[in-house]
């Protein structure tokens, strides 16, 4: 079809369905029947009346070297300026449909040869169109996806963060065997937007690792009063205006989730809960509330300003006023393989009357990070520091650091290990405020982990994995006297 349809634009492109000028009286009929014998060209450069600046030249040259259907005149010429007569286009048709003919019999021979091929082809697709039109007729949503995460932890730690007492009522040393569940819902209704709502579930809270200095990511902002019971955990709107700018709002969203960029490469789904600050806990607290923010992007270049009520703390106010809040703004730049990014978070404590009149902290962070082209012997690296200063006496100025190390497919393709080392004892959790909002100055305290991920299926993970903390925070506001907390545990991770 496609050569019938070339065949048919060329003739027009060359005039040869023009109007014809000779009358009948006019056709020589002797001119006519040399034209339609005379021996075909093979080059375009045989026609000494066709120039390359000629509006038709590519034209001819195609229908010359790609079907070898065009004749000229006795004297070397092709007279495309003059009027074809109907007796000299029905010629060079005619030659033209002789080519088109021996085209399709090669194809004939080749559909012949290639017979049971081209049935199993046509067997596959047959298949494919009817598992298509079975999914299409059997989605829940044509605008909704849904993914879910599943984690199982088997695990225990030794002379617990909350012996003091500061905790939920943990014990100091415990095995415990948990569970955190996300079915998260990203529905698009332009193609370019992103209403998310996410659906959460575990039982962390009672356990050594739902809050604490041994406190593990996947049970961050699970919902520490209601155990067992699913809640929603994200609900925002995000949507471009123009080509460069992000806005985001929404009565359940996180920092991060109002961020051009994440500057660490560190991954946020591994053991320790205070890794996944990119080294600047007070900074990227990753606040979760009611929020909005804005930020553009573009050649790498982002700058970002969000607001969020912390959840904890202003549960009772409908955005945050007169409670606590954190505002951020971020400066960075996303490269190929390697980022970098200075933020600030100014966090108000207004509302939490356990810290006195007015409290306030002020949170700076530069962290980076870089990556190799290729999985190697050589890790990417993910690096931070934050500092913090407040007018709260008990939480003091303080400062972080933290530095991950993780070698993509370590032994195995598809498998990875990491290990982080950083400062402990910066994130305070439980009341009054939640996490996201008090720091203090654990800079005295070093934690460790060492984890190895078994990539088992490409929807499951097992992790075993160890960690140490020094000197383990019991009381807000510096370094407790508590032993050193050593722990292990093995992950096992769902995705679908």
């Amino acid at each position: 079809m496609k050569l019938f349809k070339q065949l048919l634009v060329a003739p027009a492109a060359l005039g040869l369905l023009a109007p014809v000028a000779a009358t009948a009286a006019e056709l020589n009929l002797d001119s006519v029947n040399k034209y339609a014998s005379e021996e075909q060209v093979t080059s375009i450069s045989q026609f000494s009346d066709v120039k390359p600046t000629d509006w038709a030249y590519q034209a001819l040259s195609n229908l010359i070297e790609r079907y070898g259907c065009v004749a000229g005149y006795p004297d070397g010429t092709y007279k495309g300026a003059r009027a074809m007569t109907r007796f000299e286009a029905a010629a060079l048709l005619n030659a033209c449909l002789d080519r088109v003919t021996e085209v399709t019999d090669e194809l004939k021979k080749l559909m012949a040869e290639f017979e049971k091929e081209l049935a199993i082809l046509k067997g596959r697709v047959d298949g494919l169109e009817a598992k298509v039109g079975e999914l299409e007729a059997n989605q829940f949503s044509t605008t909704t996806k849904l993914k879910g995460i599943a984690t199982m932890v088997l695990g225990g730690a030794s002379e617990g963060s909350n012996a003091s007492g500061l905790g939920t009522g943990n014990d100091a040393s415990e095995v415990t065997f948990n569970y955190d569940v996300r079915l998260i819902f990203d529905t698009s209704f332009t193609g370019k937007d992103l209403l998310r709502t996410t659906l959460r579930s575990g039982n962390f809270a009672n356990s050594i690792f739902g809050n604490g200095n041994t406190g593990l990511e996947v049970a961050f902002q699970e919902d520490q009063a209601g155990v067992d019971t699913v809640g929603i955990n994200r609900l925002f709107y995000q949507f471009p205006i123009g080509e460069s700018f992000t806005a985001t709002f929404g009565a359940k969203v996180r920092q991060d989730d109002m961020l051009a960029m994440w500057p660490s490469v560190y991954p946020a789904d591994t053991v320790l809960d205070l890794f996944t600050y990119a080294g600047a806990g007070g900074t990227y607290s990753l606040n979760l509330g009611a929020g909005a923010g804005i930020w553009y992007q573009k050649d790498g270049f982002s700058l970002s300003a969000n607001f969020v009520s912390n959840e904890v703390a202003a549960e009772s106010s409908a955005f945050g006023v007169d409670e606590a809040y954190t505002f951020t703004a971020q400066a960075g730049y996303a490269g190929s393989n390697w980022g970098v990014a200075l933020a600030y978070t100014y966090a108000d404590f207004s509302g939490v009357g356990a810290f006195g009149a007015n409290p306030y902290q002020g949170n700076g962070g530069l962290s980076a990070y870089w990556q190799p082209s290729e999985a190697s012997w050589v890790p990417s690296i993910s690096a931070g520091v934050g500092f913090g200063t407040s007018n709260v006496d008990v939480i003091d100025d303080n400062y972080s650091w933290m530095v991950g190390l993780q070698w993509a497919d370590a032994f195995m393709k598809g498998n990875a290990l990491g290990m982080a080392l950083g400062t402990s004892g910066q994130l305070r959790t439980g009341a009054p405020t939640g996490r996201g909002i008090v720091t203090d100055n654990g800079e005295s305290n070093l934690a460790y982990e060492l984890w190895y991920k078994f990539q088992v299926t490409d929807n499951i993970s097992v992790t075993p994995a160890f960690f140490w903390i020094e000197n383990s925070q019991t009381v807000i506001g510096g370094p407790g006297s508590g032993d050193d907390t050593y722990g292990a545990l093995i992950k096992t991770t769902f995705k679908f």
